[in-house]
């Protein structure tokens, strides 16, 4: 039965017009990063990067090299927009995609999480069969049609991402709107609308409408009732994200997943009037149907864990940030940050205060003076660096933070050399002092 299902095959419409789009995307976000100074912040400016910890392998390319990686990145991005060796394309765009998103965190976005996901995904989907030049060099690979399964993977997928933003928005501090407004305080100086997104009811209206939204979009589009009412919907929600929080290309990923809750016939009627339609009722089973299922099980398996870990480790997450990344925790909390990082030779007791300028770009001093995966990082950094130069040290740090505008607190135990402490991805560290948040 559930071969069945999955196997079915149905009009590939969607699936094409979801490349072009995905491709397009890929080429304006690498491109864009070039152009709008993002590589030169992320990459180029910086002494060094915080890469993802067991990733410090991963770094940029001297000189103009990152310049060029994006450029090259693009290119594989319309590659795949046009479908031409549009295997060898996915492939090359999600590889070098990937160790971009694990090679620096300081401009952490969940859309870059995603995006390193759904590069993965299209190796495995038939979008070049049609409208491709693939298609176009080698005829014999032509087809109007696809499995369903490469409709619901995406489906699931973004039910996955929206069904645990939802979630993790429904505490305190977001339901009486504490964070939202601090978002919109922040606003206030955008053209028009900048004093409307001051008010009270603007914010109850966008922090519930948010709750809302994500845990019902994928389930009102499903159902053909509410269908067109949650497509409106979400252009005006995506439009307003873009428009007033600049995500990216994240809200126009967002709709094109559109594309895969519409009849098929629907879809190629608006986009391609002269192409057959598929209407035959075949289920084709390929002889790999038992690999894949478990690959994709066990790829949904890891997505649907890895939102909930946070559970599992002490404390509260909002203060930790252990268990944030990888778990779709999108836009919940403004936090800030005061830190010293003080160092100690062991050979001559010599104390010294350092001077985050010296190393770290401005957005690297508010990551590490926020995150402690960051600040563990540095201490790590100082205490190579000071190796090189013949002094043994410790490092203290001096931190507190403040969480949606409460009053800071200090963070981290100052009596701790944080550079001789491990780091445990799934594991609590006891330097971080316990919260005090309700």
């Amino acid at each position: 039965m559930l071969n069945n299902f999955l196997f079915k095959h149905i009009d590939n419409s969607a699936l094409i017009v979801f490349r072009i789009l995905f491709g397009l995307l890929c080429f304006l976000e690498s491109v864009g990063a070039i152009f709008t100074g993002w590589v030169s912040r992320a990459f180029v400016d910086p002494k060094f990067t915080f890469t993802f910890i067991g990733f410090g392998w991963l770094q940029p390319l001297p000189g103009n090299g990152m310049y060029i990686y994006y450029l090259v990145m693009g290119v594989f991005g319309f590659l795949i927009m046009i479908g031409y060796k549009y295997r060898l394309s996915s492939i090359a765009f999600a590889l070098m995609w990937t160790a971009t998103y694990l090679m620096q965190k300081a401009s952490y976005n969940n859309h870059y999480y995603l995006l390193v996901l759904l590069s993965f995904i299209m190796i495995f989907l038939p979008a070049n069969k049609y409208h491709s030049v693939d298609a176009k060099i080698n005829p014999e690979i032509k087809s109007n049609s696809m499995p369903q399964w490469c409709a619901w993977v995406f489906i699931l997928q973004m039910f996955i991402v929206y069904t645990y933003g939802s979630i993790a928005k429904i505490y305190p501090d977001w339901l009486d709107t504490t964070t939202m407004k601090i978002f919109m305080q922040g606003k206030r100086d955008l053209p028009i609308i900048g004093e409307f997104l001051q008010q009270n009811w603007i914010h109850y209206f966008l922090a519930y409408g948010g709750i809302l939204y994500d845990g019902l979009v994928v389930i009102l589009l499903l159902y053909k009732p509410t269908r067109k009412l949650a497509f409106f919907g979400s252009i005006f929600f995506h439009l307003f994200n873009s428009a007033v929080f600049q995500v990216g290309i994240f809200p126009y990923l967002a709709l094109a997943f559109s594309l895969f809750f519409f009849p098929p016939k629907t879809i190629k009627n608006i986009f391609f009037k002269k192409k057959e339609f598929y209407d035959k009722d075949e289920i084709i089973v390929p002889n790999y149907n038992k690999a894949l299922i478990t690959f994709f099980s066990i790829y949904f398996i890891i997505q649907i864990a890895l939102p909930i870990r946070h559970h599992f480790i002490k404390d509260n997450v909002l203060w930790t940030e252990e268990g944030h990344r990888l778990s779709w925790r999108m836009m919940l909390r403004a936090k800030s940050g005061f830190i010293t990082f003080k160092i100690n030779d062991k050979g001559n007791s010599q104390q010294e205060i350092i001077k985050l300028d010296d190393y770290l770009t401005q957005k690297q001093v508010r990551l590490v003076s926020t995150h402690p995966d960051a600040m563990w990082q540095f201490a790590q950094r100082l205490k190579e660096e000071y190796a090189e130069k013949g002094r043994d040290i410790e490092v203290y740090i001096h931190s507190s933070i403040s969480i949606n505008g409460r009053k800071h607190q200090e963070y981290i135990d100052s009596e701790i050399d944080i550079a001789s402490v491990s780091w445990s991805a799934f594991k609590h560290s006891d330097w971080i002092l316990p919260s005090k948040l309700d």
